[in-house]
């Protein structure tokens, strides 16, 4: 298996397919989705102040492989460097005001608690198996292996309603750094 924490050469550049162009002015649904910690977060009371959501589709793991053809679609390699640029940009979101950042995907918490400290990332993912949150919301998927997969993007939510999407999102290594100057630009 190749290096997860590295983008390799080549990968196809998602397309803005406005499946997102919906989502700024939400509320965010009553959903609660365990985190890595073990507690449950509810989405529609993330507290006072910006939260960072990231949605991807399956961070990697070195004794897994991929699904079949994983890095031919478009936005779907990237999992792993998405999450440690958010890891190693934590204190700066944070001070640019960000009071919270969760990642989201499928996977489940057990899959995700590996991840978490594996990559020793300073904050929890939430798990939604069920893709509840993309029924709620219509975020967009995509099928790959005979399972469905939320697409990469980020919400950017204020006093629970959605305040700006990032979709699609690309190259992944360095959209931590993106969400940074986008708080940085519009302070609250």
């Amino acid at each position: 298996m190749d290096d997860l924490t590295r983008l390799p050469a080549g990968l196809p550049e998602p397309e803005d397919d406005g499946a997102a162009d919906h989502l700024p002015g939400t509320r965010l649904p009553h959903l609660e989705l365990p985190e890595t910690g073990g507690q449950l977060v509810a989405l529609d009371r993330l507290g006072p102040g910006r939260t960072v959501l990231y949605v991807y589709p399956l961070t990697g793991r070195p004794d897994r492989d991929l699904p079949s053809g994983w890095d031919s679609i478009p936005g779907a390699r990237g999992c792993t460097p998405e999450a440690c640029g958010f890891r190693d940009q934590h204190e700066q979101l944070r001070a640019a005001g960000a009071a919270a950042v969760f990642g989201v995907s499928s996977q489940d918490s057990p899959y995700q608690r590996e991840v978490v400290e594996r990559l020793r990332l300073p904050f929890a993912m939430l798990s939604d198996p069920a893709l509840t949150l993309a029924g709620a919301l219509g975020l967009p998927t995509f099928t790959a292996g005979g399972r469905t997969f939320y697409r990469r993007l980020t919400l950017i939510v204020h006093d629970g309603v959605i305040e700006h999407v990032f979709y699609p999102v690309f190259p992944p290594d360095r959209h931590a750094a993106q969400v940074l100057d986008w708080l940085r630009a519009d302070p609250r």
